[in-house]
């Protein structure tokens, strides 16, 4: 029982992320980018192409809508439903998004004559909702299902995929406005947004790994689970040079402990060895949660 209700619990988390994070795109995309005419890359990129094509008579809400049902029913047979149950969600969250920031903010700029600003502050805000997305497992649709079809049937990556995808839906925006100044401000775009995105997701899982070589190794441990409640492994080494035997403490904790760390095995020991590294991913007790 324990068990389902904790599968309930982070399902409905996710979608409550999905839902903000498509929320932060919409307002993000409409406020900053669509209304400054500069196209990005992406399903969303390609319906920003069809709404400047179209004299603004179809909206962006309503083409993202279609490009993704379609791609959503040629996905459904080749990626299979499951695959699809949480892109679905993004896709119809993101299309309401749109739309309702569509008709809030008229098609005008928060920010007036001040188009870099601009891009810098709408690639923030796409960057952080897509990252939401991502890290709830979801997807808004668009290139990512043609990545992931690319990927099934060719040695080819999903991120170089929809690289070559972003460059060439970017690119095409000159022979719509016929200015260079558009197209590096479309890349400038695409390039914060990924690295926010990268940030998201990242960033709040980036933990540290130490291995502690130290005559005082016992104390060490022993401090580490009472003063900072974290668990450590003591390993057998051999030195390579003087063949003495040595052991290691292992410990592995968040980026935002390691001055503590530090801190502690130094007030123990002010000649030991300590290595540290970053990693990512850790999951388990005291970390992130395994999800499936």
């Amino acid at each position: 029982m324990k068990l389902i209700n904790n599968k309930v619990y982070f399902a409905v988390q996710d979608y409550l992320m999905i839902l903000l994070g498509t929320l932060l795109y919409g307002f993000g995309f409409n406020a900053f980018i669509l209304s400054n005419e500069i196209i990005t890359g992406g399903v969303s990129g390609i319906c920003a192409l069809i709404f400047f094509a179209s004299n603004e008579l179809i909206p962006v809400s309503v083409s993202y809508f279609v490009i993704n049902i379609v791609l959503l029913l040629a996905a459904l047979k080749i990626l299979g439903f499951k695959f699809l149950i949480k892109t679905i969600f993004g896709v119809f969250s993101l299309s309401a998004s749109l739309s309702f920031f569509e008709w809030l903010l008229k098609g005008q700029p928060l920010l007036h004559d001040q188009p870099f600003m601009s891009i810098i502050i709408g690639a923030f805000l796409c960057g952080s909702g897509l990252g939401l997305v991502f890290s709830a497992n979801g997807s808004t649709g668009g290139t990512d299902i043609v990545g992931a079809i690319v990927n099934k049937y060719k040695n080819i990556s999903i991120g170089r995929a929809l690289l070559f995808c972003d460059f060439i839906i970017i690119g095409s925006s000159f022979f719509l406005f016929h200015d260079v100044e558009k197209i590096v401000f479309g890349f400038v775009e695409m390039f914060v947004s990924n690295y926010i995105i990268d940030v998201v997701l990242n960033g709040n899982r980036q933990s540290v790994q130490f291995l502690i070589f130290s005559q005082k190794y016992d104390e060490i441990a022993e401090r580490i689970i009472h003063d900072l409640d974290r668990g450590c492994t003591i390993l057998d080494g051999v030195g390579g040079y003087s063949r003495k035997p040595v052991k290691v403490v292992v410990l592995l904790a968040k980026k935002s402990e390691s001055v503590s760390i530090f801190r502690l095995v130094k007030q123990i020991d002010h000649q030991a060895f300590i290595s540290q590294s970053i990693v990512r991913g850790v999951y388990g007790e005291g970390f992130d949660q395994i999800k499936t």
